[in-house]
């Protein structure tokens, strides 16, 4: 059995860094709306709502992408499960540190925010250039 290192492309070089860069530029964006509408209360709980989307979108591009080429097939497969798997458990994770933690809290920020910073998922294949 072959034991080779997987090829590895640098973080900034994968298919899917453009969307987290988006959703990144949503985040901050939104959570500076709500800032400057709301407050600051409202500002800092759209910046953890924003952060409990991008985080663990983050943590599943860093597992996803692992690996390429034909070989790796069931590598591919597997690491995406795990990457999902670990994005759900992570998510869960922050929104209770989150919930647990914060005080004041502005709950329709959080939710707000964090809702629209899925959506950019939804516009991924128009920012993704392959």
């Amino acid at each position: 059995m072959d034991t080779r290192t997987p090829k590895r492309l640098p973080f900034h070089r994968l298919p899917v860094f453009p969307v987290l860069m988006v959703q990144l530029l949503v985040v901050l964006v939104l959570a500076a709306v709500c800032w400057q509408w709301r407050g600051a209360v409202a500002g800092y709980s759209g910046l953890c709502g924003g952060l409990i989307a991008w985080l663990p979108n983050l943590y599943f591009a860093h597992k996803a992408f692992r690996f390429s080429g034909a070989r790796a097939a069931q590598a591919i497969v597997r690491s995406f499960y795990a990457g999902e798997a670990g994005k759900l458990i992570l998510t869960a994770v922050l929104f209770a540190l989150v919930f647990a933690g914060v005080r004041p809290l502005d709950a329709l920020a959080v939710f707000g925010v964090f809702l629209l910073t899925q959506l950019v998922n939804w516009f991924a294949p128009l920012l993704m250039k392959r």
